[in-house]
């Protein structure tokens, strides 16, 4: 029987590619096994294109193998109301899977020898199956980042050590190791009520790491140091011993994977005609939506600046009468035909890995999703960080004075948290023509030069994916059943 890695994603399109080019880094490298992940059904996370993604994978890289678990007979699917509440419902689905996930890894072992299982950190509930039960080493994939990873591994400590909520603490600095200082209320806000499903959630994930058989993080030495150094000095677990750590990125593919068929996508053509390093990217993830109003802020600030543009727009959220509009009614009259000449503006999705190693791109407005954040270093793209949810606020604080590969929007102070059109204005001038702008672009560039290098034979990630590899053989299972 065939070695096998069994890899356990959570709902989320960028938790599912992270994953599926995890499997496709080890068997690049290590092709001796075969991989196998398993996908829990998740409509309310669930893109159009998923399906084609998961169908074109499995077609080009044969020694992956999908297991798309059946959906839990539960209301949880219809309950989601935002981003917000992510979290609650990916660990809630969790624990509703465990029985069908137990039936599915016996399946696999009674075919293949099967050496460890890979969870997503939001799949922390399978931990109970999977080692405790069944026996099988278990590996925690952080999809985001060093810095993330430390903040979690940490948390406990913190739930520990005060009996007040992050909504509570308010604007009281955390300070977490090898993090920079930043405010109780950036932390994700699923996480604000200590009393919330998601809040305990995090909390027992972070003790289960502590007790797994290795920690995989989508990162590379040099880019998050300090962050990486508090954590194998034990700073964020103290009183424990961290299992053995595995810094194996990045880890990025082909942006969010969707399959949108073989010809050349219009903004790719587009910017064939621009100037080098002259042209602003604006793309914020599958998720990220904004109102009409801010729409129209964005749109003021990009005219104003001057500068040339490729914008990503998603409608306003599904409930709202907004995304019913056209496009071009939720931008300011004339927009589109008075910026024309240096602007496009295209709806929904863009390929944004392409984009970003496009020649003509110079800067990269985000919303900090760690997916995104890697795909902008290893172009060697800056970046203007702009927050939206989860825990991409923290993101920001990392990626704007640790890395310091990116500059940040501010948003107003009045209720609706506007970024205003002044703000965005001032701020993609500095960062596309500035001395603060230049020095993000060198300190980027090196980056992207060390993220290469982390990749090469001998480099610091490829000997930890080795270590790994290593570890997995190890791990021999007897047939389960």
């Amino acid at each position: 029987m065939k070695d096998t890695i069994v890899l356990y994603t959570s709902p989320g399109r960028g938790h599912l590619n992270s994953m599926v080019e995890l499997g496709k880094l080890i068997l690049t490298y290590h092709p001796c096994f075969s991989i196998d992940i398993i996908i829990p059904t998740a409509p309310f996370v669930t893109s159009a294109g998923t399906d084609d993604y998961i169908a074109s994978v499995s077609a080009t890289v044969p020694s992956v193998t999908f297991h798309q678990l059946p959906p839990p007979v539960s209301g949880l699917l219809d309950t989601l109301r935002s981003p917000v509440d992510l979290p609650a419902l990916a660990y809630e689905l969790g624990e509703l899977n465990n029985p069908k996930l137990h039936e599915t890894l016996i399946t696999i072992s009674k075919r293949s020898n099967l050496k460890a299982f890979v969870i997503d950190f939001f799949c922390s509930p399978a931990f109970q199956v999977s080692s405790s039960t069944l026996s099988i080493p278990t590996y925690y994939y952080f999809t985001s980042g060093g810095s993330g990873l430390a903040a979690l591994l940490y948390l406990p400590t913190l739930h520990k050590n005060t009996t007040k909520s992050f909504r509570e603490l308010g604007s009281t600095l955390l300070n977490y190791p090898g993090l920079p200082p930043f405010p109780a209320r950036d932390m994700a806000e699923p996480m604000h009520d200590r009393e919330g499903k998601a809040y305990k959630g995090f909390v027992d994930t972070g003790i289960q790491m502590a007790k797994s058989a290795g920690l995989i993080v989508n990162t590379f030495e040099l880019l998050e140091e300090r962050a990486i150094k508090a954590m194998l000095e034990g700073q964020c677990t103290p009183g424990e011993t961290l299992p053995p750590f595995y810094c194996i990125g990045p880890v990025v593919g082909g942006g969010n994977g969707e399959n949108r068929g073989r010809d050349r996508h219009e903004s790719l053509s587009w910017l064939d005609s621009k100037p080098s390093r002259s042209v602003l990217l604006l793309c914020f993830g599958s998720l990220g939506s904004f109102s009409c109003k801010q729409l129209k802020e964005m749109a003021i600030g990009l005219e104003r600046s001057g500068v040339k543009f490729l914008w990503v727009v998603r409608a306003p959220a599904p409930d709202s009468v907004e995304n019913r509009s056209s496009l071009e009614s939720l931008l300011p009259e004339g927009f589109l035909d008075r910026t024309k000449d240096r602007g496009l503006v295209v709806e929904s999705w863009a390929p944004q890995v392409e984009v970003l190693n496009h020649e003509s791109v110079g800067g990269f407005v985000t919303h900090c999703g760690w997916n995104s954040v890697l795909e902008g270093v290893c172009a060697g793209v800056p970046m203007l960080a702009w927050p939206l949810y989860a825990e991409q606020k923290m993101i920001k604080a990392v990626v704007v004075e640790e890395m310091k590969v990116g500059l940040a929007v501010t948003r107003s102070e009045e209720e609706e948290r506007l970024v205003s059109a002044a703000e965005l204005e001032q701020r993609v001038s500095e960062l596309m023509d500035s001395e603060k702008g230049r020095a993000v672009k060198e300190r980027v560039v090196e980056m992207k030069e060390a993220a290469a290098a982390a990749m090469r034979d001998g480099g610091s990630s490829r000997v930890a994916l080795d270590n790994l590899v290593e570890s997995f053989k190890r791990g021999c299972m007897a047939q389960l059943g």
